[in-house]
């Protein structure tokens, strides 16, 4: 068999096109990202995730951002539609924790019923008054412990439902006050701040098989690099977070990263990162970005292999009572204060 690519690759529209196949098969990337272009009804879902696993030939991993609330992939009528997770913990904060577990093993359900078995999710980053729309009521709360404990029932939640789970935005996003989407973050805290608040929320999660970097300049760790293609910043999230999983960067083709994508996909490479996304789907794109990565490292290949054991039929759930108890847990809020 063909080693395995280092890199996660999306695809065009709702079926795989015959140039993409071939294209797949032949450069093996190690798993796939979908996104709303590729979503319309369940039947088209469960038959695009089937084609993208048999154009590699194996049972790759395939992942979604399926949030809820603004960042859902898979949406009405045929999915089920949540509040921003920051609205919702603030409904019932006593009882976040249980219901942020089940709201993310109902979406696990969801996504296992369409071939989808990695989820974008969870998210450990840390609300502040400042940071930027585009991610702040996506955040669990501004109190590192508690989104620590939220973060590790949305990863369980996942678990339980037979899906992997992809922490982000190690080693934090909150501070940023841009849209990495748009432009390059920079955050000016002190390194006893950043350590004290936005890593060490990631710490308690540090067991988890995978997480995303965050395209962020901490200035006072790597005043030139975003965290992806720096590697004090790796540095720091293998040897002081204690994050020994498979470390995938955020997309490539975002804005906050500059130069040519073979480029940024060396980079990241080559700062510790081991393994790219590339989410939107270009061919010629994608072409370039196999070129410039070639196959996982072997230390890279035995974090990947390592994250798939995590792979395992779903727990039994009633999902009705579980979508009943998560109404009552968010309908009973009066009781909260």
């Amino acid at each position: 068999m063909a080693r395995q690519g280092a890199f996660i690759f999306g695809c065009e529209g709702l079926n795989l096109l015959p140039e993409e196949r071939s294209f797949f098969e032949r450069v093996q990337p190690w798993g796939f990202i979908l996104f709303a272009r590729n979503v319309d009804t369940p039947e088209q879902l469960k038959s695009l995730t089937a084609e993208l696993r048999g154009a590699v030939g194996r049972d790759a991993p395939i992942f979604i951002d399926q949030e809820g609330g603004r960042v859902a992939r898979m949406t009405g009528p045929h999915w089920r539609d949540w509040l921003p997770p920051l609205e919702q913990v603030a409904q019932n904060k006593r009882q976040a924790v249980r219901a942020m577990y089940l709201r993310y093993r109902i979406i696990a359900d969801e996504l296992r019923a369409v071939g989808i078995d990695g989820n974008c999710a969870p998210l450990a980053d840390i609300a502040t008054p400042d940071t930027h729309p585009i991610l702040r009521n996506r955040c669990y709360g501004d109190d590192v412990v508690k989104v620590a404990e939220i973060a590790g029932a949305v990863a369980q939640g996942l678990i339980d439902g037979g899906v992997l789970p992809v922490m982000k935005h190690i080693p934090g996003h909150g501070r940023a006050t841009s849209d990495s989407h748009k432009e390059l973050p920079r955050v000016k805290a002190k390194e006893r701040a950043l350590r004290w608040a936005d890593f060490m929320a990631f710490q308690p999660l540090a067991g988890l098989p995978l997480a995303m970097t965050a395209h962020v300049v901490y200035e006072a760790l790597d005043a030139e690099r975003p965290a992806t293609q720096s590697p004090i910043v790796i540095d720091m999230i293998r040897d002081k977070i204690e994050f020994d999983g498979l470390l995938m960067t955020d997309d490539l083709s975002m804005q906050a990263l500059d130069g040519p994508l073979s480029l940024r996909a060396r980079a990241s490479l080559r700062a510790g990162c081991d393994i790219v996304l590339h989410c939107n789907g270009v061919l010629e794109e994608m072409q370039e970005v196999a070129d410039a990565c070639g196959p996982l490292s072997e230390a890279a290949q035995a974090r990947a292999d390592a994250a798939l054991t995590w792979r395992r039929d779903p727990t039994p759930i009633d999902i009705a009572a579980a979508e009943a108890e998560f109404q009552t847990l968010m309908t009973g809020r009066a009781a909260d204060g």
